[in-house]
């Protein structure tokens, strides 16, 4: 047994050192990246949202509602394509009898909730509406707002192509939250062959009494992306380029 113990404990050590010389592959920004924002909607980042007991803690440590402005401004400024991936649920999205536990939770409180994929009928203010300061900026002509995505990734909406028909093959990656929509849009877009490279200041996530999701995404970000910014990174590095 102690002889286990001491095998593990190296094990542990030899894979900390391994991370901490995890190589950064780098991220250059050209005229072929496109700037990803997921969730920038009321039921996140309002405090009047549905779910800001859970995350409202998260995103102004991170001042992600400023973060995620400051990558609006710059794709208008510099011309960067930006594109939302959003939620919304519709009432037939509420019959799903298969569901992980943030499913059930999305849908015992009802967020991101539309009448119907037709109508607008109480969109406006509603917690699927846009953050009221972000609409300037999402009515330029630099942004497309793609189909929602229906639970974490974009295999359920049109992002992906939306992408490959704009001749996109390099995203910044932002939103909300970060280990579960931001973690899985990144994941695919790798998959899908895409260079990621993530604003980690610009997402949140919930923080649970024994779990600070936020947390959990920094470290696989860090694995899997390219590269990850902080919002001031990511700005002097689109304005050097």
């Amino acid at each position: 047994m102690k002889t286990l113990f001491l095998l593990y404990t190296l094990l542990l050590i030899s894979a900390g050192c391994v991370y901490a010389q995890l190589p950064d592959p780098g991220f250059k920004i050209d005229k072929s990246t496109a700037i990803v924002i997921t969730d920038p909607q009321n039921e996140f980042l309002s405090p009047q949202g549905k779910a800001w007991a859970l995350v409202g803690p998260s995103v102004e440590a991170n001042n992600t509602i400023a973060n995620i402005e400051t990558l609006f401004e710059l794709g208008e400024k510099y011309k960067i394509p930006v594109f939302i991936s959003p939620h919304y649920y519709y009432p037939h999205d509420r019959e799903w009898k298969a569901k992980g536990a943030i499913s059930e939770f999305i849908n015992q409180v009802k967020l991101f909730d539309r009448k119907s994929p037709l109508s607008l009928e109480g969109f406006e203010g509603s917690g699927a509406d846009f953050l009221e300061k972000y609409k300037k900026y999402i009515n330029s002509p630099n942004v497309t707002v793609v189909s929602p995505h229906k639970v974490y990734g974009p295999q359920s909406n049109d992002l992906v192509l939306q992408l490959r028909e704009m001749k996109i093959d390099k995203v910044i990656l932002a939103g909300m939250l970060s280990n579960l929509c931001v973690e899985s849009h990144l994941r695919e877009l790798v998959e899908q062959g895409f260079e990621v490279a993530v604003v980690k200041d610009a997402t949140a996530a919930a923080i649970l009494p024994d779990m600070n999701g936020y947390e959990i995404a920094v470290v696989n970000f860090r694995q899997i992306a390219s590269h990850v910014y902080t919002t001031k990174e990511l700005q002097k590095a689109i304005e050097t380029k």
